[in-house]
């Protein structure tokens, strides 16, 4: 993780904004920029130097994790120990992240005799492109959720409930080496995978049910995003048509993705196959998101949306169509931009599997 560089791209910003000095408080933005993975830290970064501030309970792990930047360890105010580092580097305008500072931090640091000038997305847009640490954890995580899924299809028995289900698929994802998960496991049967964001109930899996899962697994700090709809018996004819429906969605989705191409670009090539199938309204969400630190972040896929993909970007597609009272279909694959394409990263199949009931 080459830091200092990350450091430089971004102070190479302070003279555009007309600060001194870029505060930063976004903890995945700090992650970021230093290495430090606690839950409480802050930088104030000039273009020569810079100082990172945290409390007691961080002062080893800080020494090692953050070694070559100046350390304010202190069990004092946060807001405190950011004027005071302001103080040192000598400097008065300081740019901030606007999304990660509250009202009142932000009057008591202005208070403190610092005129602060607002930002948004300057880190962030440097996070979008990964670097081949990055690339490689991100693979990681998703070789976690592989197997995990692997797994988890082996153990889906009649009467099973979606809680237990998501819970051991939960919990072969921390046996894999997941240091957390991506975020709540989404876990539907039947007609209850006609809700996009499906929280798992005592519902009981039944022969005949489409089950979904929408799953993800963290590794050195990088997420992994996968959705996959396998059928526990033979399902409906209806959602077996919408299955292939939503394959070929995907794979326009995946096709259209490379160096250039926007947002809205990649989303319409997907949205395009649901509409002309006759479900275009039951496509009730955008087409997929950037996925690093954050398992959503920049770049947007959705309509109309101007973000211009860019080598080394990871985002998903993930097109989906959900019947009231039927159930629902959801595919979704991390993919690496590149100049002429694309990589898909997951290796689970996405043809339909239909498991023994």
């Amino acid at each position: 993780m080459d830091v200092i560089a990350r450091r430089a791209r971004l102070t190479d910003r302070l003279a555009a904004l007309d600060v001194d000095a870029f505060l930063v408080t976004s903890l995945p933005n700090v992650r970021y920029l230093s290495g430090f993975t606690g839950s409480n830290g802050a930088l104030v970064l000039r273009s020569d130097d810079g100082v990172f501030s945290t409390d007691g309970r961080y002062e080893e792990q800080s020494a090692h994790e953050v070694s070559d930047l100046r350390r304010d360890v202190s069990n004092g105010a946060m807001v405190d120990a950011v004027a005071r580092a302001c103080r040192s580097l000598g400097a008065r305008r300081v740019a901030f992240e606007s999304t990660a500072v509250s009202f009142a931090t932000h009057r008591e640091l202005t208070d403190s005799g610092l005129s602060l000038i607002p930002t948004r997305d300057e880190v962030e847009r440097l996070r979008r492109i990964k670097d081949p640490q990055e690339i490689e954890a991100i693979e990681a995580a998703q070789a976690i959720a592989d197997e995990a899924f692997d797994v988890f299809t082996r153990k889906l028995v009649e009467g099973v409930t979606e809680r237990d289900a998501a819970l051991e698929l939960d919990t072969t994802m921390r046996r894999l080496g997941a240091e957390e998960l991506s975020f709540e496991t989404i876990v539907a049967f039947g007609p209850n995978a006609a809700e996009p964001h499906h929280a798992p109930t005592d519902r009981p899996l039944a022969s005949g049910d489409v089950v979904k899962a929408d799953f993800g697994s963290v590794a050195r700090g990088y997420h992994s995003d996968m959705t996959r709809t396998v059928a526990y018996g033979e399902p409906p004819a209806v959602l077996r048509e919408v299955y292939e429906v939503v394959r070929r969605s995907q794979q326009a989705g995946v096709d259209a993705v490379r160096e250039g191409a926007t947002g809205d670009q990649v989303d319409r090539a997907a949205r395009a196959v649901v509409e002309a199938a006759g479900h275009g309204e039951a496509f009730k969400h955008g087409l997929g998101h950037g996925v690093g630190l954050e398992v959503h972040e920049a770049p947007s896929l959705r309509a109309g949306a101007p973000d211009v993909l860019e080598a080394g970007a990871v985002v998903t597609i993930e097109p989906g169509v959900y019947l009231s009272g039927v159930g629902g279909v959801r595919i979704e694959d991390m993919v690496e931009v590149t100049a002429d394409g694309c990589r898909v990263i997951p290796r689970t199949t996405k043809e339909l599997v239909v498991l023994d009931a």
